[in-house]
């Protein structure tokens, strides 16, 4: 059986950690996601591909060319990436232009002995390039890379110094070339004793200690050097601008002094000029040029405008003088000389209308200078563009988002028009096609929709409420107590928008619907609903109170999107109303599932004993606890209903799996009995998964195995095949049929080390009704480059069955590496 996979869709978050994010001159924008490190292509907004290899945190990257760079970089074929990970480990990765293709050329040597914090770059030419790196274990390294000029040829790597700074860990560097004065080299610089260090030395080795600059009473977070301005034909000084936890931002002019300077160098008027250190045959002073305050936090980052082209002949570039600067206090700003004074001034800010960035942790700048990026706290970015063609006009651009924290589960929607996902940053979040004609030639894109939920808990487990009705789901977080919550009228509007190409969900729309949407409480743990028709004494009491205060939280305005949202809407106005509580189990929910006709919900709990590992049943609509199951003995991992809703099967901690037969009685009643319990692996059992055409399910295990087994005249089990060992704990199964005459089907396994394959399995009965012989077959492994590199938590089909007529279909998948993965797998 031939199957090709390719991959849909990625959403994931940014690693919420300073120097995390570089704008390459590529276009492309790379940054941490756990263990993996993710590009995202700003034009389309998604993300294109992760990179695995790292075993810890990625801190940070750093492209070469990055976009300061970016005019040096008009005929590279093939561009390079660092970067470093909270083991101390730096990556050096190729990324062909031409084919698009990625690859891992080196990892530096001499590791750091704890994890990176900042790697800064300077192109020397084509093809050299300097770069440096700081770790919290106090040593700040630098190293030449020497690049391949043709395709094939080997990246040369040699250590030009190893520079230990002491107990006060450096976490800001900058590199520049020293003007007017070939081969020699500055570093800058700083962290935690509030003072900027400036190494002078040569291209071929050592780095000496030549000054310091002193003026910022806080943590250094940011340093960037400008490339050396022109005045009056001669390249004689540079800039270097710093930003610290103080709040302030500083601009220092380095200014090469001639031979008639140095003369009065012993004055007491150079020493106020600042400090004067010698490169070689060159004299260098440093003063403070200019103090731009503004700010109302800590300033994490600071950078020049990338060098333009100017317009004569495109060829000569210059230094826009222009930074951007981004803070904890949720804004970017722009400054530029004002054109008359000189003095600096803030120019554009963006950002601070929203409530829910809680800070950035940096801020870039595109090639061209047109866009700024900023990652937030949330995880998230936020991306300006200037729109405007005679002024300046920055609206905000759509960006990939996704969770910062390990994905726990994901289901479809019941007619797969949207995926639903919920992770422990301890928020859930929809993910749907977005038709858009204008912005995307290859179809639709992929898009964060809402995020119905966002709670005080990680939230473990969720499932969608299958049958007619509204959309509903049920989630369980670290709390004992299972939520519902209901689509508001905005949110099928929306989605109405989003897949709006032959869509019939109109039809499903109710009526009657009251609710518009959910506002959060002020202890952040229900979500109360927002009336269609809200009273208008209501709104007037809301206006005179007036007042602030922290536990105020900002008012939703829940409205149909018709265009793919941003941060700010996503954060408040797109909740969904809780409208159910479950209560009854004794701790944490753990897993959580619903039968094929939307009647009946199963829940269980973290347990160490019987008594709370029992799996509770409850009725959709009027939510009663109407069954409580007695088999396992600690937590039940996983639960699912058969096909045909006659039995339900869950598998435990205790390496048993259990079968109930559910029967419906009468019309709130229904009977369950415990048809059978087994012991069936060597460890955990991690999932499972029935055939959609049979009385046929799958386990998997932290034994390496999966085992297919077949439930027999409802009271018995067989065990048909254990497939061959695989090199990683099995952790999530999922079950397609495809072909329901020969009971044909292909079992998805993810595992551990976050690697997919596809199994095919087939049992075709004889004439008179007797087993065949079971057989299964490898069909794909997918790419390491295409899967998570962390354990998969849960892999689901779009539909248990494939129709008749489709040549493909949906996998998606989630991790702990904060990923939610879509997969087109066409047969």
């Amino acid at each position: 059986m031939e199957v090709g996979v390719e991959r849909l869709f990625i959403g994931a978050g940014c690693n919420r950690i300073v120097n995390n994010v570089s704008w390459g001159a590529s276009d492309l924008l790379s940054f941490g996601a756990q263990n993996a490190v993710a590009i995202f292509c700003p034009k389309t907004a998604q993300i294109v591909t992760t990179l695995p290899g790292h075993k810890a945190y990625v801190n940070c990257t750093h492209w070469l060319p990055s976009s300061k760079f970016a005019f040096k970089a008009k005929h590279l074929e093939r561009h390079y990436l660092l970067s470093g990970d909270a083991d101390g480990i730096i990556f050096l990765w190729e990324f062909s232009l031409a084919d698009k293709k990625w690859k891992n050329v080196l990892q530096v040597p001499e590791t750091h002995k704890k994890g990176v914090t900042c790697i800064s770059a300077i192109m020397v030419s084509h093809t050299d390039a300097i770069f440096a790196s700081t770790s919290s274990d106090g040593a700040v390294n630098v190293w030449e890379l020497i690049l391949p000029s043709s395709s094939g040829g080997e990246c040369k790597l040699s250590c030009l110094d190893s520079v230990f700074v002491g107990r006060k860990p450096m976490v800001a560097l900058s590199l520049a070339e020293l003007p007017g004065n070939q081969g020699h080299l500055a570093l800058a610089m700083g962290g935690l004793d509030n003072k900027i260090h400036i190494y002078s030395g040569e291209r071929t080795g050592k780095f000496v200690h030549a000054c310091e600059l002193k003026g910022h009473t806080d943590w250094i977070r940011s340093l960037d050097f400008s490339l050396p301005l022109n005045t009056n034909g001669e390249t004689s000084n540079i800039l270097l601008v710093s930003s610290s936890q103080d709040k302030g931002i500083r601009i220092w002019k380095m200014m090469a002094l001639h031979e008639n300077d140095k003369k009065e160098e012993t004055t007491l008027a150079s020493y106020i000029k600042g400090p004067i250190f010698s490169s070689g045959s060159s004299s260098y002073q440093i003063s403070l040029e200019s103090l731009l305050i503004g700010h109302e936090d800590w300033v994490y980052s600071v950078e020049w405008q990338p060098p333009q082209s100017s317009l004569v002949d495109g060829t000569q570039f210059y230094q826009p003088q222009s930074i951007l600067s981004a803070s904890m206090d949720k804004t970017m700003m722009i400054w530029q000389p004002e054109k008359t004074t000189g003095i600096w001034m803030n120019m554009v800010t963006v950002g601070e209308l929203s409530h829910c960035a809680l800070g950035f942790y940096g801020g870039h700048w595109s090639p061209n200078g047109n866009s700024i990026l900023a990652h937030g706290y949330g995880g998230s970015f936020h991306l300006w563009r200037n729109v405007g063609t005679d002024f300046e006009d920055w609206k905000p651009q759509k960006v990939p988002s996704g969770h910062f924290a390990e994905v726990s589960d994901i289901s479809w929607a019941r007619g797969g028009e949207y995926l639903l996902s919920v992770s422990h940053d301890q928020t859930s979040r929809i993910f749907s096609r977005w038709c858009d004609e204008s912005s995307l030639e290859d179809g639709d894109a992929w898009h964060e929709i809402a995020r119905p939920q966002v709670h005080g808990h990680d939230i473990n487990c969720v499932t969608i409420i299958r049958g007619k009705g509204n959309h509903r789901f049920v989630s369980g977080a670290e709390e004992k107590v299972a939520r519902v919550f209901e689509a508001p009228l905005s949110f099928l509007n929306t989605l109405n928008h989003a897949t709006s190409h032959g869509s019939t969900l109109a039809d499903d729309l109710p009526s009657n619907m009251q609710i518009l949407g959910a506002n959060m409480s002020a202890l952040g743990l229900s979500q109360k609903p927002i009336y269609v028709q809200a009273s208008p004494e209501s709104s007037e009491r809301k206006n005179n109170e007036g007042v602030d205060t922290l536990e105020t939280i900002p008012e939703a305005v829940p409205v149909a999107l018709t265009e793919a949202p941003i941060e700010e809407q996503l954060a408040y106005n797109t909740l969904w109303p809780e409208s159910h509580k479950l209560y009854g189990h004794g701790n944490e929910l753990f897993s959580v599932c619903c039968d094929q006709e939307g009647k009946l919900v199963a829940s269980s709990c973290k347990a160490q004993s019987a008594s709370v590992a029992e799996i509770w049943l409850w009725q959709v609509g009027s939510w009663k606890a109407i069954g409580r199951l007695h088999s396992h003995s600690l937590t039940v991992t996983q639960l699912e209903f058969s096909h045909d809703n006659n039995f339900l099967l869950s598998v435990s901690r205790d390496r048993h799996f259990s079968i109930f037969a559910i029967k419906q009685t009468g019309a709130d009643e229904i009977s369950h009995q415990l048809v059978i319990k087994q012991d069936a692996h060597k460890r955990i059992i991690w999932a499972c998964s029935w055939n959609p055409f049979a009385h046929e399910f799958a386990t998997g295990s932290r034994d390496k195995t999966v085992k297919i087994w077949e439930l027999q005249n409802g009271s018995s089990v067989k065990l048909l095949m254990t497939l061959p060992m695989f090199k990683s704990s099995v952790t999530a199964l999922s079950w397609l049929g495809i072909d329901r005459m020969r009971n044909h089907g292909l079992l998805a396994v993810g595992m551990e080390n976050g690697l997919i394959e596809l199994w095919s399995f087939s049992n075709t009965k004889t004439e008179n009704g007797n087993v065949g012989v079971p057989n299964a077959a490898l069909v794909v492994r997918f790419d390491p480059f295409m899967c998570h590199v962390s354990a998969v938590q849960r892999l689901r089909w779009r539909n248990g069955e494939k129709s008749e007529d489709c040549k493909g279909m949906q996998l998606a998948s989630c991790g702990a590496d904060h990923c939610v993965r879509i997969f087109q797998v066409d047969f």
